[in-house]
């Protein structure tokens, strides 16, 4: 099939999408505080949230591989345009719950998307490297959201300055062309469901389940650990998962040299092996100095896991692959809400130090599983 569209085109727009999913994902964290003075039961947004990013999540890749990438990009875009207007301009609870659940429905699909469009888009020798790059500008999209809030005191105006961003970019995808869906004849509920007899896949998914549980856990539990076990205060405690953004994102830009060199092993176990010392530093910091470095070693660490994983499952479904990635993606959001219980009963409980015990048991986990999964998908492609 002759290819109707500019590769770098493309990519700009998956980045731009994933920035929005990144923006999606912190967009209670830095506002939360203040809807909860000037609404009642804010406090239950976030489990809204939670809910439109599983549904968008399992939604986007059979319409994705059936009806192709440029509109649902455009309407989940547009949701997340939505719901960041929804969460400047209303003050009533339902609406904000519809607010939020646009938001995470679009940013669900977002997430999905993107990683599914930059696989289809670049071969084996480049896929890798550049969906470190795209998982890159989901780091953008969080950082700029979070300094935006913390410099300006008012939420409204970074929510606003957020929309014009959003909406320029959904001009852009307008004006682009995308690749076109997959052939029919390899569309279809049968094989759909077929991809769940793949041992490379569930594999793969396993251990994106324990990677999202190690973000979720530590991105919700950060601040309460180190505020209650450590010698800092709030303030600085919440500047920490500053420093786990920027260090997944220094992470994620060279990882296409370092895959080169190291191969995709060695390059998981070599950032694995950095979240493992971060954690023991996290485990052991009393200082905002060595709880920032620590933040720092665990989101370089964990920067390379998506990336590689969906690299390799893009490579070995290809005639499915936005099926193929909604399937592991929904087990790696299962791992992200069974370690948030596991650490809120912990937490509720005073057993602060079940959080650095459980990071260490899901980079271990990682660490074992990897191994077997690469071997199986290498026997696939035999």
């Amino acid at each position: 099939m002759k290819k109707n569209y500019s590769t770098s085109a493309v990519f700009v727009a998956a980045c731009a999408g994933m920035g929005f999913f990144g923006v999606t994902m912190l967009s209670l964290g830095p506002i939360l505080g203040q809807l909860n003075t000037i609404v009642e039961g804010a406090n239950a947004l976030p489990s809204t949230m939670s809910i439109g990013i599983i549904l968008g999540t399992v939604l986007f890749g059979p319409i994705v591989d059936k009806f192709g990438y440029k509109w649902l990009l455009i309407i989940s875009s547009a949701l997340a345009l939505l719901g960041v207007q929804g969460l400047a301009q209303f003050s009533q609870i339902g609406l904000l719950h519809a607010s939020i659940a646009c938001l995470g429905l679009g940013g669900g699909i977002l997430n999905g998307l993107t990683n599914a469009l930059v696989s289809d888009i670049y071969d084996d020798s480049k896929r890798g490297g550049r969906l470190g790059v795209l998982g890159a500008f989901y780091c953008i999209g969080a950082l700029l959201w979070t300094l935006l809030n913390y410099f300006i005191a008012d939420f409204h105006t970074p929510l606003y300055a957020m929309s014009a961003l959003m909406a320029g970019f959904i001009a852009y995808f307008c004006c682009i062309a995308f690749p076109q869906a997959k052939p029919s004849e390899n569309v279809s509920l049968k094989k759909s469901l077929g991809l769940l007899k793949y041992p490379a896949l569930i594999l793969f998914a396993i251990v994106l389940f324990f990677e999202s549980g190690f973000e979720g856990a530590s991105g919700s539990f950060t601040v309460e650990f180190f505020t209650k076990t450590g010698a800092m205060n709030a303030k600085a405690a919440t500047l920490a998962m500053t420093w786990f953004t920027i260090g997944m994102m220094a992470g994620r830009f060279p990882l296409g040299a370092i895959t080169r060199k190291l191969k995709d092993l060695g390059t998981l176990y070599t950032y694995l092996s950095v979240a493992l010392v971060g954690v023991i530093v996290f485990w052991l910091a009393q200082t905002p100095a060595a709880a920032y470095a620590s933040m720092t070693l665990i989101g370089f660490g964990v920067g390379a896991t998506y990336p590689v994983i969906l690299n390799f499952i893009g490579g070995t479904f290809r005639e499915l692959s936005g099926t193929a990635m909604s399937v592991a993606l929904f087990i790696a959001l299962l791992g992200q809400y069974s370690f948030n219980s596991i650490s809120g009963t912990a937490f509720k409980a005073g057993s602060y130090t079940t959080l650095p015990t459980l990071l260490i048991f899901a980079v271990v986990a990682m660490m074992c599983l990897v191994p077997v999964a690469l071997k199986v998908a290498g026997k696939m492609k035999k």
